[in-house]
């Protein structure tokens, strides 16, 4: 049943995938031998599987962090289009950092921002400043949030919080899980999209109600917005009207703005203020930072007014991959959600992980055409689970386009 993603990845590591992807070299794969450790399978594996993200002519996305370092670096072309370069350089957060900052509140609808290097930090200031404001560290959360799945258990190792679970179910919340939660919480934390259980979002009036059964308890609210930029389109609401649902938000730099790295967190003046003084004990206050700022700003510029084209291309491509797998004849297969709510969905298959696989890397090898990139799971016995992201590439696929590459994919698989 499509929902959260098997624990195949290392739980402790922050997107896995994603360090995964980055981390291997490009080159050429022998054939394993059948008797090598699993390790180093899995890293020829992925080096394999990146060679062929980055050789493949046609993908639906195609990752900054697969890239080469030129074609990062050219992400700066036309910088002075947006920031002044002839300004003195940032200096432990000043400068083009600061106007970052102001772009960022001014998007969101805050009082102010703060840059942080990480989204790990970022978010354990936050909960830590309102934890000292509201008497109680105690953090309502999902059992597949970020921090539950990716942070090696660092609100309480580090933070000084104590998580609790309002659920591990593969849905968002709801209020009724809110409003008769057993003990008391002094935040309530929202991951938006809850991204191991498929991008979900709730509906607009399904989050006002989550938020509201959280004030009814005195408590406060947190979105982990990383991938916020993206949900305008499900909610039919401009970003800070989303925002302003929230006591504080967390919005990343890199996951859909194709930045360096970081993120800001957003909210009043005053909590904004105490968190940079908690950055700083953090080891966050970095030299100098002008070239991940210019990189969000770019993102910022250019890549948030296309994502409400991806997520709308999305659903084109789902629509068509269920189609497509259906008549493969591929007993049971899932696109999760059927509707995509962002411009990223999981796929579920009846078969071994790495049989799917190695179906989607001879066919990237030997077609130049990619149709899933990332890494496939283990969703159950005998069922396979990977996503889906469709960016800039991705809008040069129409329909027929997936349906061809699914029948071509689906005949490898079943081979």
């Amino acid at each position: 049943m499509p929902g959260a993603r098997s624990a195949r990845h290392d739980p402790c590591m922050s997107d896995t995938a994603e360090q995964e992807e980055r981390a291997a070299p490009a080159g050429p794969e022998a054939p394993p031998a059948q008797d090598e450790p699993a390790e180093q399978r899995d890293g020829r594996s992925r080096e394999r599987r990146v060679a062929a993200l980055r050789g493949a002519r046609r993908v639906l996305a195609r990752p900054g962090f697969v890239t080469t370092l030129r074609e990062r670096i050219a992400l700066l072309d036309g910088a002075e289009e947006l920031y002044d370069l002839d300004e003195p350089s940032d200096m432990y957060g000043n400068g083009v950092v600061e106007a970052l900052e102001e772009r960022t509140a001014a998007l969101l609808g805050t009082e102010a921002a703060a840059f942080f290097p990480t989204g790990t930090m970022a978010q354990q200031v936050a909960l830590r400043c309102w934890a000292g404001r509201t008497g109680n560290p105690v953090v309502a959360l999902h059992g597949l949030g970020h921090p539950e799945q990716h942070e090696r258990n660092a609100f309480s190792r580090v933070g000084g919080l104590h998580p609790v679970r309002l659920t591990d179910a593969p849905r968002p919340p709801t209020a009724d899980e809110v409003r008769g939660f057993e003990e008391p919480f002094g935040a309530l934390m929202l991951e938006l999209p809850l991204r191991e259980a498929g991008y979900l979002l709730p509906t607009w009036e399904e989050l006002t109600e989550v938020v509201e059964a959280a004030r009814e308890r005195d408590a406060v609210v947190h979105f982990d917005g990383a991938r916020l930029w993206e949900c305008t389109v499900h909610f039919g609401r401009p970003l800070a009207e989303i925002a302003g649902l929230a006591d504080s938000v967390y919005v990343s730099f890199y996951k859909s703005l194709k930045g360096y790295g970081g993120g800001a967190l957003a909210g009043p003046r005053t909590l904004v203020e105490e968190a940079k003084a908690w950055r700083h004990r953090y080891g966050g206050q970095v030299f100098q930072q002008f070239p991940t700022a210019l990189s969000a700003l770019a993102g910022l510029e250019r890549e948030l007014p296309r994502l409400p084209s991806y997520v709308a291309h999305a659903r084109v491509v789902a629509a068509a991959l269920r189609a497509s797998l259906a008549a493969a004849g591929l007993p049971w297969a899932r696109v999760h959600p059927a509707v995509p709510h962002t411009h990223e969905f999981q796929v579920w298959l009846p078969c071994d992980p790495d049989a799917a696989s190695e179906a989607a890397l001879r066919q990237a090898e030997e077609t130049g055409t990619m149709l899933f990139s990332q890494p496939w799971d283990a969703g159950g016995p005998g069922i396979a689970l990977t996503e889906v992201s469709v960016g800039e590439s991705g809008l040069e696929w129409t329909a027929d386009d997936v349906r061809a590459a699914v029948a071509d994919f689906a005949a490898r698989l079943t081979a």
